[in-house]
């Protein structure tokens, strides 16, 4: 399986007038920490809220006949794929874990899915998928691992390097590595030269281990303030691995309480809503785990997603602690 530029090209033509032509904006937040300029991609002016969209309608888009599509998500793929569907007129059925936060479920649910809740990880979740595939006849929409999703979230970095060829560094949320493979593979091909940073939570980043391990390994889902970014990459993964390997320049990991903070300073700072997996970039540069590592010039991230548990997220304003299964994040108020 290879993608090129030209794969991305025409997902974007398929996208038209739907998914593209997000913003492209300066960020207080971002340009402080970083000690450059910051420019955030704004993928929550999305109708769904999300980045998935530009995946799910590519990959639906390019199916022929089918009687009905499903897939496993951690929420926001899910809430695409479901937009997609309804576009076309096809049953969907959604498969989550026990960890998805309610209102993605209730989004989900509003644009007329099914919604399956299934185990205590994504792995389980693909695993209902996998069945509804094969006696339901069911066409799968992978949430990553597929080239028509993975060129559909490279729209991102083609848009990214259209309306700013100067970007030096992207910072790019890190998951099953749809987002990083697609946006890494445009950004690269049209400027080589660009930094392309993946950044994870530091409990459960699948694609991280996998990384380190040399191959695709399983990990232990646990709740987390960046819960989009869960989930395994698949022990079969036929696509992300090998392009996030050879495509990322760096990978870094992020805490919880790296994540809390950020996620007030996208808020105070920039008056943004948005989900954790949004400012990991951020919190890797406000903790210091890109020092030194950043060519001079303009630094770029993704907010992915504007679908957050909206109580958690009053808390983490209002500097509340916030328990995360076993672990319990600490209130702290931001200087705004």
């Amino acid at each position: 399986m290879h993608l090129t530029l030209a794969d991305i090209h025409a997902a974007a033509n398929r996208i038209r007038g739907l998914a593209d032509a997000t913003p492209l904006v300066p960020s207080a937040a971002l340009s402080r920490l970083a000690g450059a300029e910051g420019l955030m991609k704004l993928e929550i002016a999305q109708p769904t809220g999300a980045f998935k969209l530009r995946g799910a309608l590519n990959a639906v888009a390019v199916l022929g006949d089918v009687a009905g599509v499903t897939c496993c998500s951690t929420g926001n793929h899910g809430r695409a794929v479901a937009f997609a569907a309804r576009a076309r007129g096809l049953r969907a059925v959604i498969c989550m874990s026990r960890l998805v936060p309610q209102a993605k479920i209730d989004g989900i649910r509003a644009l007329g899915a099914e919604v399956c809740i299934t185990g205590d990880s994504q792995d389980d979740a693909q695993t209902e998928a996998d069945r509804l595939e094969a006696e339901e006849g069911l066409a799968q929409i992978p949430p990553f691992d597929d080239p028509a999703v993975v060129a559909g979230q490279g729209t991102v970095g083609l848009e990214m390097m259209a309306a700013r060829p100067d970007i030096a560094t992207l910072l790019v949320p890190l998951s099953g590595g749809g987002l990083a493979a697609g946006v890494a593979l445009a950004a690269k091909t049209i400027k080589p030269s660009v930094r392309v940073v993946g950044i994870s939570m530091d409990r459960g980043a699948a694609m991280f281990e996998s990384l380190r391990a040399g191959h695709p390994v399983s990990v232990v889902e646990v709740p987390s303030l960046a819960d989009s970014l869960g989930g395994g990459i698949g022990l079969s993964n036929r696509l992300t691995f090998a392009m996030c390997r050879d495509l990322l320049d760096d990978v870094v990991l992020v805490t919880e309480a790296e994540i809390y903070r950020a996620m007030q300073a996208l808020y105070y700072e920039d008056r943004i809503v948005a989900e954790g997996a949004c400012v990991v970039g951020l919190a890797a540069l406000e903790a210091g785990r890109l020092d030194g590592r950043l060519p001079a010039g303009p630094v770029a991230t993704i907010i992915t997603g504007r679908n957050p548990d909206m109580g958690l997220f009053t808390r983490v304003m209002t500097g509340q602690d916030v328990t995360l299964g076993d672990v319990t994040v600490e209130g702290q108020r931001h200087d705004a």
